[in-house]
C-alpha cells in the first residue's frame, strides 16, 4: 500500500484546460469578490488558478530591504481565484462562454476563440 501511494505523487500533474488567456477581461461569479471584473496578469494551468487584477486582496507583511529598493510595511497584492470562478467577457460587457472556431485567413486555418453568446471573435489579432 504504502509503495502505491508514493508511485502516486511521481506521477506527472494534470494540466487543466482553460480557454482564459493573459489580458483577457473576466467577471467573478463565486466568491467573496462576487461581481468584480478585471483583467487577468496571469494562468497558472497547472493548478487551475488565475490572478485577476484588484480581485482576491491579500495583505503580506513585507520587511525592508534597502539592497533592493523594497519599503517596509504592509503590502497589498492579489491572490489567485480558480478558474472556474471567472467568466469572460465580450466587448459589450456581458459574461458568455467561450467557444472555438477555425477560420481561414490568407489561405492560412487558425483556431480562433469566440463568444457563445454573440458569435464576436475573442482574439483580437
Amino acid at each position: 500500500m504504502a509503495g502505491r501511494l508514493a508511485n502516486r505523487h511521481n506521477q506527472p500533474k494534470e494540466v487543466v484546460k482553460t480557454k482564459i488567456k493573459k489580458n483577457d477581461t473576466v467577471k467573478v461569479i463565486s466568491g467573496r469578490d462576487k461581481g468584480k471584473v478585471g483583467r487577468v496578469l496571469e494562468v497558472n494551468r497547472e493548478s487551475g488558478r488565475v490572478l485577476v487584477e484588484g480581485v482576491m486582496m491579500s495583505k503580506k507583511h513585507v520587511k525592508p530591504n534597502p539592497a533592493k529598493g523594497v519599503k517596509g510595511g504592509i503590502a497589498e497584492r492579489e491572490a489567485a481565484i480558480h478558474v472556474s470562478n471567472v467568466m469572460m467577457l465580450t466587448s459589450d460587457g456581458k459574461t458568455t462562454r467561450v467557444g472555438m472556431r477555425v477560420e481561414t485567413v490568407g489561405g492560412k486555418q487558425r483556431r480562433v476563440r469566440v463568444a457563445r453568446r454573440t458569435g464576436e471573435s475573442l482574439d483580437g489579432k
